[in-house]
């Protein structure tokens, strides 16, 4: 199922069609609420996701989705199975707020639970970004007409120069700042949301570090995309990113480690030992 190409393409419009839903109230004066855990919602998190069930009820009947508003609600699938979906119907709703236009919409597909495509759309930059790990990865601009013109992205062998790091606009902490300070980091770009993993699947950045809170839905698309691209994501273990989990160690449910996301195995390594 999740190797169809056809599957993938209408995903891939799904999240552009939530995308303008999105643009719609971003183009108007709208209310700021905020959730249990004091993030931010507007009613673009909420159109946007309904536009999304509505598709994916019709495009993969009966197979479970986690999406970000309905967790929020109480309302969570039972038994995920092996196939799943996850959905952030908006990541960066701060950036959403603050009107910088660094927002997605991230839908991805995770099976035993590994992301295994994953589409990235940044409605106000008309960025779209989609990988199928095995298959490669892929980016465009959605042109004013629809059309995508498509090309091939891949990561970079890390430059001799130093590292470009990418890193969170809302997020980054004195964790972070610690690690950057003993790597040979060049230069470095601040971004919000899920582009981050963009970045670097598109060879622009070697590395971004999130030593901080992250949800799975967050998450799973990039971390897709940067997998089709080549690139690599674990834990500060190590270990790789586990999805579909309702709790480990006394977190909530579906919440993420620390984690690096890297361009290549050498660059993440190198991460993990300077960390100490």
């Amino acid at each position: 199922m999740i190797r169809d190409s056809r599957l993938l393409d209408a995903l891939a419009d799904t999240a552009i069609a939530a995308g303008r839903v999105i643009l719609d109230v971003y183009g108007c004066d709208f209310a700021v609420s905020h959730k249990s855990d004091a993030s931010p919602v507007t009613q673009a998190d909420e159109r946007a996701e309904a536009v999304i069930l509505a598709d994916l009820a019709r495009l993969l009947p009966g197979v479970p989705v986690v999406a970000e508003e309905q967790v929020s609600s109480g309302r969570i699938p039972g038994d995920l199975g092996d196939l799943f979906v996850l959905v952030d119907p908006l990541d960066g709703t701060r950036e959403f707020v603050a009107r910088n236009g660094e927002f997605t919409v991230n839908i991805a597909l995770v099976e035993k639970g590994r992301p295994v495509a994953g589409i990235v759309v940044a409605p106000a930059l008309r960025e779209i970004h989609v990988g199928l790990v095995g298959s490669g990865a892929w980016a465009g601009r959605i042109e004013a007409d629809g059309r995508i013109r498509r090309l091939p992205i891949a990561v970079r062998a890390a430059p001799d120069e130093g590292l470009t790091v990418v890193a969170s606009r809302s997020h980054a902490g004195a964790e972070t700042e610690a690690l950057l300070a003993r790597l040979p980091v060049a230069r470095r770009i601040s971004v919000g949301s899920s582009l981050k993993f963009c970045r670097v699947a598109c060879g622009e950045a070697d590395l971004y570090p999130r030593l901080g809170r992250t949800m799975e839905w967050d998450t799973a698309a990039g971390e897709a995309v940067l997998v089709a691209a080549g690139g690599i994501v674990a834990g500060l273990d190590g270990r790789a990113l586990a999805y579909g989990r309702r709790s480990w160690d006394g977190a909530e449910a579906f919440a993420n480690p620390w984690f690096l996301a890297a361009g290549s195995r050498a660059v993440l390594d190198l991460a993990a030992t300077r960390r100490a």
